[in-house]
């Protein structure tokens, strides 16, 4: 999979991958993810997110962590 919508940039968050050069980090979406909060909660609460951002940062996360 393409992870077109997680971008790293040293200028942005420390160089942490976000979600689409926002400030907002992939660290936080899993960590709300992880705190009970759905994907329609999370964009309603950051309404410049999309559901595929939230998908792929699922996707990151999985690929960061594979051993292969």
């Amino acid at each position: 999979m393409k992870l077109d919508r997680i971008t790293v940039d040293p200028e942005i968050m420390g160089g942490q991958p976000c979600i689409r050069g926002l400030r907002i980090p992939v660290s936080l979406i899993l960590r709300l993810l992880a705190s009970g909060k759905t994907i329609r909660q999370i964009v309603k609460d950051y309404p410049e997110l999309k559901e595929d951002d939230i998908k792929q940062a699922f996707w990151s996360a999985s690929w960061a962590t594979s051993a292969t």
